[in-house]
């Protein structure tokens, strides 16, 4: 987490902002490692999710003219529109008129425009999805993109999210809303998940795409999508719809709750979110969480809104096939109101199920179950 450098000066009112930052250099080099061919005016959050998808299939050793062979699912789960394009559009009409009109801003702040460059960057075709459930869109994405796997539709599926709201707006919103710090002071270390001194959490970009194959597959894989469920929330009572999320998932995936051996929890390091999911952990686990490893990685990475739990999904694949549940970085202090088994250090810790929670500002909840 750092300073965003590329915002004008804002006045004393609102100062700077801090954000987990994607390094433009990095970006760029992962564009070119991997050799495929852009389209032109991506907005930012369909270059992520174009990068993305060209690495995953590379990790996952797809040959990309087999995979144009394939019927393919191409599935993307994007939170808001491209508001860095749509804002330079208003400028841009504000200080030239009619004459600074762009019209390529219909097409590229569409949330639909993701999944469409990740289509043209791999030249592929076949059932494309793009997703939009909030902050679970990442995890809806892999969750809906894995039906489609099981009941033989596609041959192989490309899902995930990608996020990059790191724009005046809406970052000027989030302040306002509390949802991001309203100081640049120890950036590194704001994001603080369920820990006792947390406060409003650090919003971020990102995307993370992942390959789905049916179990045939001769490709070795991470791990198994088991489950996935989703509800949202009672009116004004936060969170109180993941109860039903993680236990719909749970019997979707056919497992008990004693079996849960690992727990990714959204934990966006907000004082009344972490309250409200270790609350819903509560009620679904009872004293068995404590035996549970726990863990939130928005301390290291901030939250990429629907982007995060997609990242979130590729973290807890990692964990299942090495044994290593991650650390919550900066948590430091616990609150002894929350009971989850957490920890600011790697453990190595060979688990057989992880559950993957998501919520989202709208009340949304959704759960995913990856198996070893």
């Amino acid at each position: 987490m750092s300073r965003i450098q590329r915002f004008e000066k804002l006045g004393e009112e609102w100062g700077d902002f801090i954000a987990g930052v994607v390094d433009d250099d990095e970006l760029k080099r992962i564009s070119n490692e991997i050799g495929a061919e852009y389209p032109r005016h991506l907005a930012r959050h369909s270059w992520f999710g174009a990068a993305a998808s060209a690495r995953a299939v590379n990790d996952a050793g797809l040959d990309l003219e087999e995979l144009r062979k394939m019927t393919v699912a191409l599935v993307v789960g994007t939170s808001v529109m491209d508001f860095g394009g749509i804002t330079q559009s208003i400028r841009s009409v504000a200080r030239r008129g009619l004459r600074g009109i762009k019209p390529r801003v219909v097409e590229t702040a569409n949330v639909t425009h993701v999944a469409t460059c990740i289509s043209k960057t791999l030249q592929i075709s076949g059932f494309m999805q793009s997703v939009q459930s909030s902050c679970c869109s990442g995890v809806d994405a892999i969750g809906m993109a894995a039906d489609l796997i099981a009941l033989g539709e596609a041959d192989v599926a490309i899902c995930g999210g990608s996020e990059s709201p790191l724009f005046l707006h809406p970052m000027l919103e989030f302040r306002a809303a509390e949802l991001t710090p309203a100081t640049i002071e120890r950036a590194e270390s704001h994001c603080r998940p369920f820990d006792m001194w947390r406060s409003t959490g650090t919003i971020s970009e990102g995307a993370s795409m992942v390959i789905l194959e049916p179990e045939e597959s001769p490709r070795p894989g991470y791990a198994f999508v088991s489950g996935h469920s989703f509800f949202s929330d009672r009116s004004g009572e936060l969170c109180s719809g993941l109860t039903k999320s993680i236990l719909g998932a749970l019997a979707d995936a056919g497992i008990r709750k004693d079996q849960v051996e690992a727990i990714s929890a959204s934990g966006p390091g907000h004082f009344k979110v972490d309250a409200a999911e270790s609350k819903a952990l509560d009620e679904v686990f009872g004293q068995g969480l404590e035996s549970i490893a726990s863990y939130s990685i928005k301390g290291a990475i901030g939250n990429a809104l629907g982007g995060a739990p997609a990242i979130q999904v590729a973290a807890a694949a990692l964990g299942l096939k090495f044994g290593l549940i991650p650390p919550t970085v900066n948590w430091s202090y616990p609150d002894p109101t929350v009971h989850l088994n957490l920890s600011g250090e790697v453990r190595r810790i060979e688990h057989e199920h992880t559950i993957i929670n998501a919520h989202g500002m709208g009340g949304e909840n959704a759960t995913l179950v990856l198996s070893k």
